[in-house]
């Protein structure tokens, strides 16, 4: 609340997180990450149902809760309850929920979403320790030590989460493969009969 950013263990790879509705705190993540301020930031929330104040939803409900929890982001038309200062060169918003309890926990102990992005300086390869990413600690307020994510040996685990566009209705379009690429699209295929974008 003070417009910290905190790094945080996720379900896939550490990230830094901060409120979404501060404007000023998501300056500073720019800044910490020395992102391109055309790179969108996702939202974080803790429960499926909190994401239809910030989103236009055009998919079934189920479709949600099949992707979510879990290392999937979804982008969607965003709402006007989210902060115009997050990506404002865009009507989308990617959304994660994290099958990780104590991310859901914080989310929820939130008024508003959290602005999420992986710990690490752009472009540089995602973090399964908070050792990886100590370069950035001294522009953290809170480092929050969840331990070895996944398989540190295993390059698969930095790939973070899979992020799929569904703003367009009956189509999908990968945006990232991330780590659960080949689940999401079955699901997005054979249950729901969504076609590729591309296609």
């Amino acid at each position: 609340q003070a417009g910290g950013l905190v790094a945080v263990p996720t379900d896939t790879v550490y990230g830094v997180a901060c409120l979404a509705q501060d404007s000023a705190a998501v300056r500073s993540i720019y800044s910490l990450k020395g992102r391109n301020g055309a790179k969108p930031l996702a939202i974080c929330l803790g429960d499926v149902e909190r994401l239809y104040r910030y989103c236009h939803v055009n998919v079934p409900d189920e479709l949600l809760r099949d992707l979510l929890p879990g290392p999937v982001t979804l982008v969607l038309q965003r709402s006007e309850e989210l902060n115009k200062d997050l990506n404002p060169f865009t009507s989308l918003v990617g959304v994660r929920i994290p099958n990780h309890p104590f991310m859901r926990d914080l989310a929820r102990a939130c008024s508003g979403p959290l602005a999420l992005t992986s710990a690490n300086i752009s472009s540089h390869g995602s973090t399964l320790t908070v050792l990886e990413f100590q370069d950035l600690w001294p522009q953290l307020s809170l480092v929050i030590d969840g331990g070895p994510i996944g398989d540190i040996q295993s390059p698969e685990c930095r790939l973070g989460s899979t992020v799929v566009d569904l703003s367009v209705s009956g189509k999908f379009s990968i945006i990232r493969p991330g780590c659960a690429l080949t689940p999401t699209v079955e699901i997005l295929k054979k249950k729901y009969g969504l076609v590729p974008e591309s296609s």
